[in-house]
């Protein structure tokens, strides 16, 4: 069954009425962008389901980036991913400033290009209530002011800040259309907002905070010359200790030390569980008392915070090397790597 879309936010009531289309291979919503389908669109998010939504630049895989098993959704549909850091999406520069501390530099940059394709790096405020999947455990967080119409609609009627990666399975090429995301996702996420291709088609250009001047962290659909222009000063190169999504190998080093594919803990270690018994007079968390990866995935980076804090040692039982498995252990191994 198809139905043409509806662009516009003021449909008539007659039009509201069929804003949702079932997409014949399979049971992903496809929604028009007219108030009805930016309602459902939200409706869904706060749900904990996954909404692909169009930016400027290209559609971005929508999930709630306050809840982390909605966070670790993006990861399993996206499949078999590392676990990087996402871009957390808002609708305007007060929003963005409630989650992180730009500084003089970068806020020059979000008053000049936001709303537009560029997301800035800082770092992130303790307030901030973001799930620890969004930021791969880094104290820095990736944030985008959306300029596109349908994208500033469901943000605001969402009221809440929402990770989003581009809406493709990991190491395809970025979707540009609805029909691009359903190519690549139908039938794992809940819905897409189709209003169209994107005009910009480029992810954003990244940029985050350096130690005396803003860093170059991805090349995107901002020029890097604007950019510059009204920094009145060259981009810094960007170096080991600058991180963004999907640069660094290691994003989280806990101060203890880890002990991977353990069979239980030996004395004087924490426990990290999957699917485990609790262990007498250990400090034991279980990633999933029910062996789900989702769920463990959702977990990991607050776990191995808390276990951080009450033990100079943790050992971690085996996690299984399927779907989600796969970026957990990659997080694990990256973890417990030796410090340079």
């Amino acid at each position: 069954m198809h139905v043409n879309l509806i662009g516009a936010l003021d449909a008539s009531p007659t039009q509201r009425q069929i804003h949702i289309v079932m997409d014949g291979r399979d049971q992903t919503e496809r929604l028009s962008a007219d108030r009805a389908g930016i309602a459902r669109a939200a409706d869904l998010l706060a749900e904990g389901g996954l909404v692909a939504f169009p930016t400027e630049t290209v559609y971005g895989l929508g999930g709630d980036a306050t809840g982390g098993l909605s966070v670790a959704r993006i990861f399993e549909a996206k499949g078999r991913p590392s676990f990087n850091p996402l871009i957390v999406h808002v609708p305007d520069l007060a929003t963005a400033e409630t989650l992180i501390d730009l500084g003089p530099p970068l806020r020059r940059l979000a008053e000049t290009f936001w709303p537009g394709p560029l997301t800035l790096v800082a770092p992130i405020r303790a307030e901030a209530e973001i799930a620890d999947l969004v930021t791969a455990g880094l104290p820095t967080l990736a944030v985008r002011v959306p300029l596109h119409p349908v994208a500033q609609a469901l943000l605001t009627t969402v009221e809440r800040p929402i990770a989003a990666p581009s809406a493709n399975p990991s190491g395809r090429i970025s979707p540009t259309t609805a029909d691009h995301v359903l190519d690549g996702l139908s039938g794992r996420i809940a819905a897409v907002l189709d209003a169209g291709p994107c005009d910009v088609g480029l992810e954003s250009t990244i940029i985050g905070a350096g130690e005396d001047r803003p860093v170059l962290l991805r090349p995107g659909g901002l020029a890097l010359e604007e950019i510059e222009a009204v920094l009145g000063a060259e981009l810094a190169a960007r170096g080991a200790d600058i991180t963004a999504p999907g640069q660094l190998s290691s994003h989280y080093a806990p101060g203890a030390t880890l002990r991977l594919n353990a069979a239980a803990p030996e004395s004087g270690e924490a426990w990290l569980g999957f699917g485990s018994e609790p262990v007498l007079g250990t400090p034991c968390l279980d990633l999933s008392p029910s062996r789900d990866l989702t769920e463990a995935a959702a977990n990991l980076f607050a776990y191995l915070r808390r276990l951080d804090d009450q033990s100079a040692r943790i050992a971690v039982a085996p996690i299984p090397e399927t779907g989600l498995g796969a970026a957990i252990n990659d997080r694990l191994h990256r973890a417990a790597a030796p410090r340079s």
